[in-house]
């Protein structure tokens, strides 16, 4: 498979959203300490990072996993490589909230779990914490949920003719939808029935469409990322797109036209270093997801005993040092751990 450069940039800048999102908690506690204001930009909604790796996703799925469509041993050998690439970073970063939880609860802002939301969180399962909010004990992971119940429905599409795969994977995912909007699911079912797994769909279309040859001239293709910014420019300022329906209307069509066009590129010029750059960050993107809190957390208790009201600074500072270390988890954990149990399931 080549180097889809625009789509590992895309999954670069999708990850710093949400960090953006997240480091400005982080600058208006230190400011309320301090005595000083700080106030967050709104000129994006910062979260709407997550619709775009959901279409990314749904892209990256059919994208690297056509050979596998109507091969035998097809699905298990997905499932395995999924369980390989999401589980042992997930699991790193949920155990190490628990043992901060357990040495300094003051730094986290959430209650205790119970077994049972423990338990539920290594499994991707759905279920409710101590005030009644469906996510796990990592609250990251909420995402992953999402994602595990896409590769289950996807990896079970494999058992069918390659035709059907997609077609399959989107009946189940609008199925599910459509059947939690007509008559309330229990959970997990309604957890998963939310119209943000409608993203996945979309991108398998993206994948499907540049599989059967569809590239755009550069013009276009930076109109298209115009105006999928300019959509999102709107999301943040609307309320209704703040509902799971009204974010779908906004934030999934700016996912669609900005994955659209990092992935349908000609790709006649070679990259520039920059591109390149942003690229290799966009690899440790996963990294960076699950890692800036922790980076951010420790940034903002640093500067609340040297600099609590330097928050422009920190706010610098944090995303720096965040990026530094999701570099450094990808290429010493990420990567060995995903080799080391891709060697064990293959065993």
């Amino acid at each position: 498979m080549s180097q889809l450069y625009g789509i590992q940039v895309l999954r670069a800048f999708a990850a710093l959203m949400v960090a953006v999102h997240h480091v400005q908690s982080d600058a208006v506690f230190l400011a309320g300490r301090a005595g000083t204001a700080f106030s967050p930009s709104d000129i994006l909604p910062w979260n709407a990072g997550v619709d775009l790796f959901f279409v990314i996703s749904g892209f990256i799925m059919v994208h690297a996993s056509s050979g596998l469509f109507g091969q035998t041993g097809s699905a298990r050998l997905f499932l395995a490589r999924r369980i390989a690439r999401i589980v042992p970073l997930y699991w790193a970063a949920t155990t190490l909230f628990l043992l901060v939880m357990l040495a300094s609860p003051a730094l986290l802002n959430s209650g205790a779990p119970g077994a049972g939301q423990i338990l539920g969180s290594y499994l991707f399962w759905p279920l409710p914490n101590a005030v009644g909010e469906i996510q796990p004990v990592y609250s990251l992971g909420w995402t992953l949920n999402y994602e595990m119940l896409f590769y289950a429905l996807f990896g079970a599409a494999l058992l069918l003719p390659a035709r059907l795969v997609v077609p399959a994977t989107a009946l189940a995912l609008f199925g599910l939808v459509a059947t939690q909007a007509a008559v309330p699911l229990p959970l997990p079912f309604g957890f998963w029935g939310q119209p943000i797994v409608l993203e996945f769909a979309g991108g398998m279309a993206i994948a499907l469409l540049r599989n059967h040859g569809l590239r755009l001239e550069g013009r276009l293709r930076w109109l298209m990322v115009a105006a999928g910014v300019a959509i999102l420019v709107a999301a943040a300022a609307s309320e209704w797109a703040q509902t799971p329906w009204g974010s779908l209307a906004f934030r999934g069509p700016a996912a669609l036209l900005l994955v659209t066009a990092a992935a349908c590129g000609r790709g006649q010029s070679a990259p520039s270093a920059l591109v390149r750059q942003l690229a290799r960050l966009g690899d440790a993107s996963y990294a960076l997801y699950l890692v800036h809190p922790f980076a951010m957390r420790a940034m903002r208790e640093l500067f609340l005993r040297i600099a609590p009201g330097a928050t422009g600074f920190f706010v610098v500072a944090a995303l720096l040092v965040a990026v530094l270390a999701a570099l450094a988890v990808y290429r010493w954990f990420e990567k060995p751990m995903t080799k080391l149990l891709r060697r064990l399931l293959r065993a």
